[in-house]
């Protein structure tokens, strides 16, 4: 089936790539380049990177308008970005792929805002896209398990994996439920104030916040009067925070201990 794909981030790449296997992906829509890394040269979306390998056409408006053509009459949204206006939601069926399961965590982060409130199941949810915020109607669902090891990007892509397979289910006829309001809960955009931990909180607290931030953003700590990204951490033992691997200002990611061993 012919279909359109307005996708942006890393999620909305593996959502691409995924759908590229079975559908014939007339066009790609994703947000302009920006300037990236220390040279802060102009870099590619990652779904742009992957459309480019698979030979897909590129679409990248800087704001969604009355101009924009949709080549088909289906275009699938994973982690697009942009603000989609009801002038272009009335021209073709918009299908959103939202990894929770919704009404929980409506909003712009919802596997990090799954993990941190250590949420023990999550999912996928397809649904129409609406002007209102994930509140349209579901055309599929289906849930999974987070393991206690599982971060953010094992969670994302078990969410990309079922994603692609329930559009495949959903595209030759949808049929859609109306999304409950009970249980709405909103997963609101990560601020650099959410990067932090709080090592007065219980370990627990503080290594679901570490699994909600990896491998893409990092926590951060201050150890030892030291600023550190974490990217892993456990509870040990005794019940406290142990931290696996760490990142100084700086430098690299390694193993706590040799970060110790480097500052006798």
């Amino acid at each position: 089936m012919k279909l359109a794909v307005a996708a942006t981030a890393p999620f909305g790449a593996d959502v691409l790539e995924r759908l590229a296997v079975h559908h014939d992906v007339a066009l790609l829509l994703t947000r302009p380049d920006k300037p990236r890394g220390r040279g802060r040269k102009l870099a590619p979306t990652p779904a742009k990177a992957v459309a480019e390998r698979l030979g897909i056409p590129v679409a990248q408006p800087a704001r969604l308008g009355d101009d924009v053509e949709i080549p088909v009459d289906t275009v699938v949204v994973a982690a697009y970005g942009l603000l989609i206006p009801e002038a272009l939601l009335d021209r073709a069926l918009w299908l959103n792929v939202h990894p929770s399961l919704l009404p929980r965590w409506r909003g712009a982060a919802p596997v990090e805002r799954t993990l941190m409130a250590g949420d023990t199941r999550t999912g996928v949810t397809i649904h129409r896209t609406t002007p209102d915020l994930d509140a349209g109607p579901i055309a599929a669902q289906e849930a999974f398990d987070v393991q206690p090891e599982d971060d953010a990007g094992t969670v994302f892509a078990r969410a990309a994996e079922i994603a692609a397979r329930l559009i495949g289910d959903v595209l030759p006829e949808p049929q859609f439920t109306p999304q409950p309001d009970d249980g709405a809960t909103y997963a609101e955009k990560i601020t650099p104030e959410d990067r932090n931990l709080d090592l007065t909180r219980p370990a627990r607290e503080n290594v679901d916040h570490v699994r909600a931030l990896s491998p893409h953003i990092g926590a951060r700590a201050v150890v030892d009067e030291r600023p550190l990204i974490v990217w892993k951490a456990r509870v040990a033992d005794d019940g406290s925070l142990e931290l696996l691997e760490v990142q100084p200002e700086g430098g690299t990611r390694m193993p706590f201990e040799a970060y110790q061993r480097g500052r006798r």
